[in-house]
C-alpha cells in the first residue's frame, strides 16, 4: 500500500503535496491542507519544531508523524534523517562523547561504529533503539523498500465497519510511540496497540517489540466507528471486555517468590489502558 511505504521512506515536508501528506501516520486530509496552506503562506520549514505551528497540528500528533516528515537543508541535520525528536537528547550525548557535531557524524560510518549502543540505553531507550538510530546515523535517509513487506489484510474488511470485536488480522506497524505502536490493518484507519498490549512479558520500550514496517497479527479489542478510534491487542489469547490478561504461571510464581510488585504490563486489562490512552491521545 502507498500507505506503508511512504511511511517507511518518509517525505519532504516542504516539497510533498497534500494528497502524499495525508498518508503519513497521524496526519489526515485537513491536516496535510493545512500544512501546506502555512508552508505557502509563511515560506519552507526550516525545522520540523516548525510544524507545531500549523492550525490543529498538536503536540500527539507531532509525536506521531515527525520521524516521517524530513526537512532537508534546515537548521538540524537530524531533520533531514529518521532519527524522531523525541532521540535527539540521545544523539546530543552521542555528540558529546565524540566532540563532533551533528553534521560531521550523520554518513560517517567509521564514527558511528566507535560508538557503543549500551552507553546510551537508559528507563526511556532501550538498546534496540539505540541500535536503530545509529543505524540511521550510519546511512541516513536509506530507502528500506528492498527489503519492505507488506501485510496480507483480510478480504472484505475495508472499512472501519467492517471490523467486527474478537476478528484476528494481518497488518502493518505504521508508527511507534512512547504509549504503543498504531498498525495499518486496511480500514484507513490505524489502530492502536497499548504497550500493555504488546506482549506477555513487560515492555518497558514498545521500540523492543515492534517497528514501523513490522508485518504482526492483530485481535480487535473494541470498535469505535463514531469516534475512529481500534483497540487492537497483539495477545491473541486476550479476551475483549477487559478481561485482565494473565501471565504464564511459571511467571506469577517467581514475581511471588521475589516479592515483586506487578509491573505495568499487569496493572490494569488492556482495554482501560487503550482508553487511557486514546483519550489523551488528539488526532
Amino acid at each position: 500500500m502507498v500507505e506503508d511505504c511512504v511511511n517507511a521512506v518518509g517525505v519532504d515536508v516542504n516539497t510533498a503535496s497534500v494528497p502524499l501528506l495525508a498518508r503519513i501516520s497521524g496526519l489526515n486530509q485537513t491536516l496535510a491542507q493545512n500544512i501546506v496552506a502555512y508552508r505557502d503562506e509563511n515560506g519552507a520549514f526550516d525545522s520540523r519544531k516548525k510544524l507545531l505551528k500549523v492550525p490543529r497540528l498538536g503536540e500527539k500528533t507531532f509525536e506521531q508523524a515527525a520521524g516521517f516528515l524530513r526537512i532537508n537543508g534546515g537548521k538540524e541535520p537530524l531533520d533531514a534523517s529518521a532519527v524522531h525528536p523525541e532521540a535527539y537528547p540521545v544523539v546530543a550525548k552521542m555528540l558529546a562523547q565524540q566532540g563532533i557535531t551533528a553534521a560531521e557524524l550523520i554518513g560517517n560510518r567509521e564514527r558511528v561504529k566507535q560508538i557503543k549502543a549500551s552507553d546510551f540505553t537508559d528507563e526511556r531507550f532501550g538498546l534496540p533503539t539505540i541500535l536503530d538510530i545509529l543505524s540511521e546515523l550510519e546511512k541516513p535517509g536509506r530507502d528500506p523498500r528492498g527489503a519492505f513487506q507488506t501485510a496480507s489484510f483480510a478480504e472484505g474488511i475495508h472499512e472501519i465497519s467492517d471490523l467486527q470485536v474478537g476478528m484476528i488480522l494481518e497488518g502493518v506497524v505504521s508508527n511507534v510511540a512512547n504509549f504503543g505502536a498504531f498498525v495499518d490493518i486496511g480500514v484507513h484507519q490505524d489502530g492502536l496497540v497499548h504497550i500493555s498490549a504488546l506482549s506477555n512479558k513487560f515492555v518497558q520500550d514498545p521500540r523492543e517489540v515492534v517497528k514501523a514496517g513490522d508485518v504482526v497479527k492483530v485481535k480487535v479489542l473494541e470498535v469505535d466507528a463514531a469516534r475512529k478510534r481500534i483497540a487492537l491487542t497483539m495477545r491473541l489469547d486476550d479476551e475483549p471486555g477487559g478481561a485482565k490478561h494473565k501471565m504464564p504461571y511459571e511467571n506469577r510464581s517467581r514475581e511471588r517468590t521475589a516479592g515483586r510488585k506487578p509491573q505495568r504490563n499487569d496493572r490494569a486489562p488492556a482495554n482501560s489502558a487503550m482508553a487511557d490512552a486514546f483519550a489523551k491521545l488528539k488526532r
